[in-house]
């Protein structure tokens, strides 16, 4: 959460008098009396969280939040109305500037220090979300660190992986955290070393037996989290190589005792890696990626997860486009992306 104080802002000294009786045993209060005293307290002070009042002589309280929310710096704090104007066209003012909540005067010491309270919590919460989304774009990005070639590939696939979520019937909560998760797949590369990793040729037996650690070592780390995001990655990094037929690895796992987020990645990831360009092949015909995975169906990917990705193809070939242009484009990767894909013999 931010550190700063809650700036109360009113050019009335009785208000903000009352503001100053009601927050200061629980949070550290600075005050404007203007609105161009509000903005330069936020330079000054970096606020949590404003209390802004509509009505003042200078600029009014709409205007200061509308100011606020078009500079990045100061976008995200929030601001929270106090004003004496009650109707709902003066309420809807205040959301149209940008306002989380319009409280109306005289206030409720109890109410305004509640509202603040939960309006702070969002801020946390919001707060951890990015800090998560952080951490996945980091470890997502040192899995394939010493990849060069493979562009936006994990998050092209995890917004695959996002599309066959939901097509299964996942709850928008659950999808929301496979497509968070599925980049993380192969973190466990970083377990790996260069020599083999790196290595032009194609592996010898030994150096194939330590490539198929980073699917154990991927595990390891990311389970060292309770959050959900990372319990699921860990969960399919440790299984993503899993195969239907049980001739996968590090368990042998078949069918259903192979999670189902492990299955859903894992056909994102052959779909990926057969329809991108590498520097060893062009992307294949759409047909040929389609023949390939229903010859896979039943034998590395599940079939009832083949067929419903098919089905689905409209809504794939356009995350797919997308995700192209913005691999054209030099885009940096965002969010609503999935996972890579590993051809039929994955590494």
């Amino acid at each position: 959460m931010r550190g700063g104080p809650i700036l109360c802002v009113d050019d009335d000294p009785l208000n903000l008098a009352l503001l100053r009786q009601t927050l200061q045993e629980s949070y550290d209060v600075v005050f404007a009396t203007s609105g161009e005293g509000a903005l330069r307290a936020v330079t000054r002070h970096a606020p949590s969280l404003i209390l802004l009042d509509v009505q003042m002589p200078d600029l009014n309280g709409y205007e200061v939040c509308r100011r606020l929310k078009n500079n990045p710096v100061t976008s995200d704090i929030p601001v929270l109305f106090v004003t004496n104007m009650a109707d709902v066209g003066d309420e809807e003012a205040g959301f149209e500037a940008g306002g989380v909540d319009y409280l109306t005067k005289p206030v409720s010491p109890p109410i305004v220090r509640a509202r603040i309270a939960n309006h702070l919590s969002l801020v946390r919460v919001n707060m951890l979300e990015n800090s998560y989304r952080d951490a996945v774009f980091m470890l997502g990005k040192a899995g394939h660190y010493n990849d060069e070639d493979t562009g936006v590939h994990i998050w092209r696939m995890a917004a695959y992986s996002r599309a066959l979520a939901g097509l299964m019937g996942w709850s928008e909560e659950r999808c929301d955290l496979i497509e968070m998760a599925a980049p993380m797949h192969d973190t466990g590369k970083v377990g790996i070393p260069d020599a083999i990793l790196k290595k032009p040729g194609p592996l010898t037996p030994e150096e194939w037996e330590v490539m198929k650690t980073h699917s154990t070592i991927g595990h390891d780390i990311l389970a060292g989290s309770d959050a959900p995001v990372f319990k699921l990655a860990a969960e399919i990094a440790l299984n993503h190589h899993e195969r239907w037929d049980g001739r996968g690895y590090p368990n042998g796992l078949a069918g259903t005792a192979i999670p189902e987020s492990a299955r859903i990645v894992a056909v994102a990831d052959v779909f990926d890696a057969l329809s991108m360009r590498r520097p060893y092949k062009a992307p294949w015909p759409l047909a040929q990626v389609v023949a390939t995975l229903r010859h896979d169906a039943g034998a590395h990917l599940e079939a009832r997860l083949v067929d419903a990705f098919l089905d689905g193809l409209p809504r794939i070939l356009a995350i797919k486009t997308e995700w192209d242009a913005r691999e054209h484009a030099a885009a940096g990767p965002a969010w609503h992306v999935p996972s890579p894909p590993a051809a039929t013999a994955p590494a």
